[in-house]
């Protein structure tokens, strides 16, 4: 709360004012309580709707541009490398558990070598301590990556100094870089060494990472849908 008495702009009571209104008066009205919810609700699903709208609209070739070049970068051996800060970490972790382990039993759906560059505690925190949190993931890129692998980073303000380090330091080295920025791709968007940037066009965090959840997502099946149709010489090297 403020001094005032008011909610924080970023406080539940400022995105749930309904609620707690409610119950500061004394005499909550739970039918007119459930109605607001529901228009929140609804007006939650429209946001995320629309904007995954617009990203469809907007990168629907450049996504399976990109599917076709990570397709080809798994049949020469390469693997995925996936870094983020927070809940983008968290992000990455579910991306390279995606690729890696699919799940399902349909057998044409592979598996496909991928790295969370976050997982590792003990390389984290060493980076983090000896050197800086800055050199977190590039570090790691340095250390893991080969010309025939994939950087994916995400973020949802685009900023992220490590961020910006790790996709520099995989151009160099050859990788297939991606990002997937909020916003309007904040710094990421400036770097010419991100081969393809994805950007949620939203001012909103939650909107922004539902919406990458999904850019993600379609960009594996995307891939498998690409590895699916090379040749046998060209899946098998």
């Amino acid at each position: 709360m403020t001094g005032r008495g008011q909610p924080d702009a970023g406080s539940v009571e400022s995105l749930y004012p309904f609620l707690y209104g409610s119950a500061n008066s004394g005499g909550a009205d739970l039918p007119a309580v459930l109605e607001q919810v529901r228009r929140s609700t609804v007006a939650k699903v429209e946001e995320i709707t629309q904007l995954r709208r617009v990203i469809s609209t907007r990168d629907a070739a450049r996504l399976i541009s990109c599917a076709r070049d990570a397709a080809a970068r798994f049949a020469a051996g390469g693997r995925l490398l996936a870094f983020g800060n927070g809940g983008s970490a968290t992000d990455a972790q579910q991306l390279a558990t995606l690729y890696l382990n699919p799940g399902g039993c349909d057998r044409s759906v592979r598996p496909l070598p991928a790295l969370g560059l976050a997982n590792d505690t003990s390389v984290v925190t060493a980076l983090c301590n000896d050197i800086g949190v800055d050199v977190v993931f590039a570090r790691q890129i340095a250390a893991l990556g080969r010309r025939s692998d994939i950087a994916v980073g995400l973020s949802t303000s685009g900023n992220s100094e490590n961020l910006l380090r790790a996709f520099e330091e995989a151009s160099r080295r050859g990788l297939l870089t991606v990002g997937i920025a909020g916003y309007e791709g904040g710094r990421m968007a400036e770097l010419d060494g991100i081969d393809y940037l994805f950007v949620a066009p939203s001012s909103s965090v939650h909107r922004i990472q539902e919406a990458q959840t999904t850019v993600y997502h379609v960009l594996w099946e995307l891939t498998q849908r690409a590895l699916s149709l090379l040749g046998p010489a060209e899946a098998s090297q």
